[in-house]
C-alpha cells in the first residue's frame, strides 16, 4: 500500500515539476504594421493563441482517433467477409463433385434398368417359382428402391445446399463491398484531419512547437491531479490476474514504438492495435477497436481495477490504454507521438473494461 502511494507521489511530483521548471515562452508584441501591412492584416482574422490551436489540434487528432476505429472496424469486418466467401467457395467445389458423383451414380441405376428390360434383377427374381429366389428378389428390390431414393434425396439436398452457399457467399460480397466503401471513407477523412493537424504545427515557430507540446503536458497533469485529489485511487490495490501479467509485459515492451494509425505491431501501434495485440500475446483474443472493446468486454468499476485492464476514454469510446497500477497507463497517444507511460486519469474516462473475466 505504502510502495503505491509512493509511487503515485511521486508520479505527481515529477509531472509538478515539469510543469513548474519549463521556462514560459515569452512571445515579443509584434512591432506596429507599416501601413501597407495594415491593409493587408484587417483582412485576415485575429490570430488564435497557443492555447486555442493546441485545443484545435487536439480536437483534429480526436476526430482522426474515431475514423481510425471507424477503419478498422471495417477492415476487420471485410477480413471476416473474405474468409466467409473463401469458405463457401470451397465448399460450393465440394458439392459440385458430390452432385456430379451421384449424377453418375443415378445414371448406373438408369442403364442397368434399360440392359434388364426395365427390370431390376431383383423384379426378375421375383418371377421365379423357388420360393428362396422370390424371397432374395424382394429383398433386393426393397434394397434398390432405398438406394435410389438415398441417390436422389442426397442429390437434392446437396443441390439446395449450393443454392444456400451462392446466396450466402452473394450477400458477403455485398457485405465485402460495403466495409470497402467505407474503410475508403475513413481513410479520407483520417488522413484530411492529420493533415490539417500537422498544418496547425507546421506554422509554428520551433519555440512555439516546444511550448505547445509543454501545454498538452500541463493539460494532461491538471486532468491527472484533479482525477487523484478525487481519491481513485485509494481503494484500486488489486493484483493483475496471470493473464493480465503477461499483457501488461507485452505492452510494457512496446514503449517508445511510433503511433501509426490503423497499425497492429510489431514496429508500430495505433491505441486498440496495441491493447488488442497485448491480450492476444496472453492468450485472449479481445476485439480490434476501442469502440468494440468497450461495447463487449466485461464492464468494471473504476475502484475494482487491477492492471491489465482497459481504460476507455471519451464519450465515443475512441480511445484505450491498458492500466498497469499505480494510476497509470501505456497507451499509443496519436500520430507524432510513441507508446508510452501517461496518467490513467490525464483523459476523459468513460469506463474501464476486463478482458479476462
Amino acid at each position: 500500500m505504502n510502495r503505491r502511494h509512493c509511487a503515485s507521489a511521486a508520479i505527481t511530483l515529477v509531472c509538478a515539476l515539469t510543469v513548474l521548471i519549463t521556462p514560459v515562452q515569452a512571445f515579443a508584441e509584434p512591432a506596429p504594421p507599416s501601413p501597407s501591412d495594415a491593409k493587408s492584416a484587417a483582412s485576415k482574422a485575429p490570430k488564435k493563441s497557443l492555447e486555442e490551436v493546441r485545443k484545435e489540434i487536439d480536437g483534429l487528432y480526436r476526430k482522426a482517433g474515431a475514423a481510425t476505429d471507424a477503419y478498422n472496424l471495417a477492415e476487420e469486418k471485410a477480413e471476416k467477409q473474405s474468409g466467409e466467401i473463401v469458405k463457401l467457395a470451397r465448399a460450393t467445389v465440394v458439392g459440385q463433385s458430390k452432385i456430379a458423383e451421384l449424377k453418375s451414380q443415378a445414371g448406373a441405376q438408369a442403364r442397368e434398368q434399360y440392359r434388364t428390360g426395365g427390370l431390376p434383377p431383383g423384379a426378375q427374381l421375383m418371377l421365379s417359382d423357388d420360393p428362396q429366389l422370390f424371397l432374395d428378389g424382394v429383398n433386393r428390390v426393397r434394397e434398390g428402391q432405398q438406394a435410389a431414393q438415398g441417390v436422389l434425396g442426397e442429390l437434392t439436398r446437396t443441390q439446395q445446399d449450393l443454392e444456400t452457399y451462392t446466396k450466402d457467399a452473394s450477400t458477403n460480397w455485398k457485405k465485402l463491398e460495403a466495409n470497402r466503401v467505407k474503410q475508403a471513407k475513413a481513410k479520407k477523412k483520417i488522413n484530411a484531419q492529420i493533415a490539417a493537424a500537422k498544418k496547425l504545427e507546421s506554422r509554428l515557430k520551433k519555440e512555439e512547437r516546444a511550448r505547445l507540446l509543454k501545454l498538452e503536458q500541463e493539460a494532461e497533469y491538471k486532468l491527472q491531479t484533479t482525477w487523484l485529489s478525487s481519491g481513485a485511487l485509494k481503494d484500486i490495490n488489486r493484483e493483475a490476474s496471470a493473464r493480465g501479467k503477461k499483457a501488461v509485459a507485452f505492452a510494457t515492451e512496446q514503449i517508445g514504438k511510433p503511433y501509426v494509425w490503423g497499425a497492429e505491431g510489431p514496429k508500430s501501434y495505433d491505441c486498440s492495435g496495441l491493447t488488442s495485440q497485448a491480450w492476444l500475446a496472453a492468450g485472449r483474443p479481445i476485439p480490434r477497436t476501442s469502440q468494440e472493446q468497450w461495447r463487449l468486454l466485461p464492464h468494471i468499476a473504476i475502484k475494482d481495477m487491477r492492471p491489465g485492464d482497459l481504460i476507455i476514454y471519451h464519450s465515443d469510446a475512441s480511445h484505450v490504454g491498458m492500466y498497469i497500477g499505480d494510476g497509470a497507463i501505456i497507451h499509443s497517444p496519436r500520430p507524432g507521438r510513441n507508446v508510452t507511460l501517461a496518467g490513467a486519469g490525464s483523459m476523459q474516462i468513460l469506463g474501464v473494461v476486463r478482458p479476462d473475466k
